[in-house]
C-alpha cells in the first residue's frame, strides 16, 4: 500500500470521514501529519483494536489542523462596497507556500474565494479577475494566468483547484478567457506567449477523440454523435468517493442501489462542472440519486470549448502558423454547429444539454443557455426567443434563479450565482437587447449591496426569489469574501456606472 497523501490512509481514512471526526469533510484531507504517512498508518493497526482505542485522540496525536486563514478583518459598512472589495483583495491574497500538506504548491501569489480557503478554484478565478481588472490590479492577473500555466505545464491540465485530492478532473476551461484578459492588458502577443499551455488545455479535454469510432462512442472527455460530430462532456478520472465528500458521496452510493462506482464518476464529473449540485444532472426529477453526469453533453462546456479552438486559432495565425490556425478555425466552425443541432432546443426555444445516452434534448432551463449568446453563437431570432423564455422563467426580483427547479440544490432556484449573472447580461448585451440587460444587472446590484450593509459580508450566492433573505444557503459559513461575488459586482457597477 503505497500512502502518498492523507485519503490513501484506507480504513484510518474511512473511519475518520464516517465517524465525522470533523464536521467539515475537507477538514482532514487538508491536515498536516506530525510523522511519515506509513508510520502513522501501522500505527493505527496495531492499536485500532485496543480497547482504549479512540479515534478522536488518535487523530489528535498524529495530525496538526490545517492552517486557519480567517482573517482578523472587520467590516466597516459606512465604506461603500467598492472599497470593501478593494480592503478584501489583499485579505484573499494567498502567499506561495512548501507546508507538507494537500496543497499543491503554486509559484506566485494567488486570490482565493473566501477567507476560510487556502487554495484556488479554477473557473472561480476568472470571474474574480474582472473585479481585478476593474481594481487596476495588473500583477494579480498576470499571476493568474502564470500560476494556471504553471498547473497546466505540471499536471497536465488545470485541476478544479490546487490541492491534490482536486487531481483527476478540472473545471469549466476558461484558461482562454483568462489569457484574453490579460491580453486586454498587455496586448496581442501575449496569445503567442501561452500558445503552448493554449494547446496543451485543449489536448487534455479532447484526450482520447481519435480513438472513437461508431462502435466505441464515447471517451473521457469526448462523445462522438450519431452524425460523426465531437462534442464534449464532464468527466473525472476516479470512481471512488471524493475524499473531501467522502462520507456523503458513500451515503448517496447506497441510497441509490446502483454500482457505486458509476455514482462516483457521476459526482465527480458533476463536480467538474462546477455545478455541484443541480437536477440539471438528474435523470429524474430532483431525485439526486439517479444523477448522470457523464451521459450530458452540457451546452456551456461547449461553448467553452468552441472559444478556446477559436482562440487558438486566433494564436497560431499571430504565431505564423497558418495551417494550424486553419485547422482549428474549422474545428470551431464544426463544433458551432454541432451545438445549434444538438443544443438548440425548438420545443423549449432556448438552448439546453443533450443527452447522448437516451439520443435526446434535455428539456431543463438553465442559465448554461446563454452561453451560446455571451459568445455569439446564436441567431438574432434565437437570441430573442431564448430572451422570452429567460424573461419569463429565469428573472426573478434578485436577478436570474440557476434554474427553473427548485430541488433543494444549491444550483437550482431559489439560487443565483454571480458567474452566471455576468454570463447573462454580456450575452444579452452581444445581441442588442441592452433594457434587459441593465434590468438584471440592477437587480443583481442591489440584492449584493442590500445584504452588505446588513451583513458586512458578500456572499457566495444569494436567493434571487425572496430577496428578504440575507443569502441562499450553502456549504460554507458566511466568510469574508466572496471572490466571484466581489469580482463580477466591481465588474457590472462599473458597466453601469453605479456607486456602492
Amino acid at each position: 500500500m503505497q500512502i502518498e497523501a492523507i485519503y490513501d490512509l484506507g480504513d484510518l481514512f474511512s473511519e475518520v470521514q464516517l465517524q465525522q471526526v470533523f464536521p467539515d469533510g475537507k477538514t482532514f484531507p487538508d491536515c498536516l501529519p506530525k510523522y511519515p504517512l506509513q508510520d502513522i498508518y501501522e500505527k493505527y493497526l496495531h492499536e485500532r483494536n485496543l480497547p482504549s482505542f479512540d479515534i478522536k485522540d488518535f487523530v489528535k496525536e498524529n495530525f496538526a489542523l490545517p492552517h486557519i486563514y480567517a482573517s482578523n478583518y472587520k467590516t466597516d459598512i459606512t465604506e461603500s462596497v467598492q472599497k470593501h472589495i478593494e480592503h478584501l483583495w489583499d485579505v484573499l491574497t494567498r502567499m506561495p507556500g512548501n507546508e507538507q500538506s494537500s496543497l499543491i504548491p503554486l509559484p506566485n501569489p494567488y486570490i482565493v474565494p473566501g477567507g476560510r480557503f487556502g487554495e484556488i478554484y479554477y473557473w472561480d478565478s476568472y470571474f474574480t479577475m474582472l473585479g481585478l481588472q476593474v481594481s487596476r490590479r495588473v500583477e494579480m492577473i498576470q499571476n493568474t494566468a502564470d500560476n494556471f500555466s504553471y498547473l497546466i505545464d505540471k499536471i497536465g491540465y488545470i485541476p478544479n483547484g490546487n490541492r491534490v485530492y482536486f487531481k483527476g478532473r478540472s473545471q469549466p476551461p476558461f484558461y482562454s478567457l483568462v489569457i484574453q484578459l490579460l491580453r486586454e492588458e498587455k496586448g496581442s502577443d501575449i496569445l503567442v506567449k501561452y500558445l503552448p499551455q493554449l494547446e496543451k488545455e485543449y489536448n487534455f479535454w479532447m484526450r482520447g477523440h481519435d480513438s472513437l469510432d461508431e462502435h466505441n462512442k464515447a471517451r473521457d472527455r469526448v462523445v462522438c454523435m450519431p452524425d460523426g460530430a465531437l462534442l464534449n462532456r464532464y468527466w473525472d478520472e476516479h470512481d471512488t468517493p471524493r475524499p473531501e465528500s467522502y462520507r456523503e458521496d458513500i451515503e448517496l452510493a447506497h441510497q441509490a442501489g446502483k454500482n457505486p462506482q458509476e455514482i462516483y464518476r457521476h459526482l465527480r464529473a458533476a463536480a467538474e462542472s462546477g455545478w455541484d449540485f443541480s437536477s440539471r444532472w438528474f435523470k429524474h426529477g430532483n431525485s439526486f440519486e439517479s444523477i448522470h453526469t457523464t451521459d450530458i453533453i452540457p451546452v456551456d462546456l461547449n461553448c467553452l470549448l468552441f472559444f478556446l479552438e477559436q482562440t487558438l486559432g486566433e494564436a497560431c495565425k499571430f504565431a505564423g502558423r497558418k495551417q494550424e490556425s486553419s485547422s482549428y478555425y474549422s474545428l470551431a466552425a464544426r463544433r458551432k454547429a454541432a451545438i445549434q443541432q444538438y443544443c438548440w432546443n425548438e420545443d423549449e426555444q432556448f438552448y439546453t444539454d443533450y443527452d447522448h445516452k437516451e439520443g435526446v434534448k434535455r428539456k431543463n432551463i438553465t442559465l448554461a443557455g446563454m452561453f451560446p449568446l455571451f459568445f455569439g453563437m446564436a441567431t438574432i431570432e434565437q437570441a430573442e426567443r431564448a430572451s422570452v423564455v429567460l424573461h419569463m422563467q429565469l428573472l426573478k426580483h434578485g436577478g436570474c434563479v440557476t434554474t427553473a427547479e427548485t430541488s433543494g440544490q444549491q444550483w437550482d432556484s431559489p439560487n443565483g450565482w454571480a458567474p452566471l449573472q455576468y454570463i447573462t447580461v454580456k450575452a444579452l448585451e452581444q445581441y442588442g437587447m441592452l433594457s434587459l440587460a441593465a434590468e438584471i444587472a440592477k437587480r443583481w446590484i442591489n440584492l449584493n449591496i442590500k445584504v452588505y450593509k446588513a451583513t458586512g459580508k458578500l456572499m457566495e450566492k444569494y436567493n434571487v426569489v425572496d430577496t428578504h433573505l440575507l443569502a441562499g444557503g450553502g456549504e460554507y459559513p458566511s466568510q469574508d469574501g466572496f471572490g466571484w461575488t466581489n469580482g463580477v459586482l466591481l465588474k457590472l457597477m462599473r458597466m453601469y456606472d453605479i456607486k456602492g
